[in-house]
């Protein structure tokens, strides 16, 4: 079956849906709008920015503004605010306003967390420890919360299957490639990280119907993890990309897109730091999901690993 890439959804759309019978998706729980307006609100034009910043801001005020309220508030236009509720996840602005709603009331109740300080120079060590344990913790909630739970079980069933899997990544993201490699390889699957741009490549012209090709890019604009993300899915392989940018360029070669949040970027905590925690929960999830649907053989092969490397971890004796 012919497959085509897909169109970037830069102008308003959401990630390209599982193949199968179309089904709306549902609009985010409200503990995700915020995480969602962090996450996209780089890659948004500044008028869109402006809702986004002033809905995450102030959602009780919002929430009690009409569309053209919120259009005037932020020197804006109706337009853009229906086209900024549509690329947050809601089917429109009156959806948005019911998620702002709700977003208040859990600021009211206490349970939203509050926003620190970037980190400065001059912090104490203890201030540094408390404020990137914060940051961490907001990065961990914001994935969780935008997370597409159908995107991810669909990834897990292609991994559990899969008779080869390739995993691209290069920086912090290679890191986290060779993280999953080595957790799908403890259960018994054969699965490989690769870094270097050119090795990826000659591997995904390997790879066939039944593989599986996982792209890990913040940015969603890797080229060197673009290449052989596209290879792959023209040769038939299940694509996957794990990107804090749903709506950049590796999009259009993934089957099923996962997208991570991250803290803000600041001068002494750059955007790999963030990223890096979000990626890692995402892997987490996907190995874990794998292992429980191949949990007859997984199980003795995890067994297996724990058992010869159990001697490098005991005291030598003499």
């Amino acid at each position: 079956m012919t497959r085509h890439v897909k169109e970037s959804f830069s102008n308003g759309g959401g990630p390209a849906p599982i193949p199968g019978p179309a089904a709306p998706a549902p609009a985010p729980a409200p503990a995700a709008l915020a995480a969602k307006v962090r996450t996209l609100a780089p890659s948004m034009t500044r008028s869109m920015q402006r809702v986004a910043e002033a809905v995450a801001g102030d959602p009780a005020g919002c929430a009690a503004l009409t569309v053209t309220g919120l259009a005037e508030l932020t020197g804006t236009s109706e337009a853009t605010v229906v086209r900024t509720a549509r690329l947050l996840g809601y089917p429109g602005y009156r959806d948005l306003r019911l998620a702002l709603a709700g977003l208040a009331a859990q600021q009211q109740s206490g349970r939203a967390p509050s926003v620190t300080a970037d980190i400065t120079v001059d912090d104490p060590i203890a201030d540094v420890v408390a404020k990137l344990a914060h940051d961490e913790q907001q990065t961990l909630a914001d994935t969780a919360a935008g997370l597409d739970t159908i995107q991810l079980g669909a990834a897990v069933t292609a991994l559990a299957a899969a008779r080869r899997t390739d995993i691209y990544g290069v920086g912090a993201s290679g890191l986290v490639a060779q993280d999953l490699a080595q957790k799908l390889l403890r259960i018994g699957l054969i699965a490989h990280a690769h870094s270097d741009p050119h090795l990826a490549v000659t591997n995904a012209v390997q790879l066939r119907p039944g593989d599986v090709a996982i792209a890990i890019t913040h940015s969603g604009s890797t080229g060197d993890v673009i290449e052989p993300l596209r290879v792959a899915f023209d040769r038939g392989a299940t694509t996957v990309a794990i990107t804090g940018r749903p709506d950049g360029p590796v999009a259009g070669y993934a089957d099923h897109v996962l997208t991570t949040s991250t803290a803000r970027e600041s001068e002494l905590r750059p955007a790999a730091m963030s990223s890096r925690t979000s990626q890692l929960l995402v892997v987490d999830c996907l190995f874990t999901g794998v292992t429980q649907r191949t949990y007859e053989k997984a199980a003795p092969a995890l067994s297996a690993s724990y058992e010869a490397l159990a001697h490098r971890h005991s005291p030598r004796t003499r």
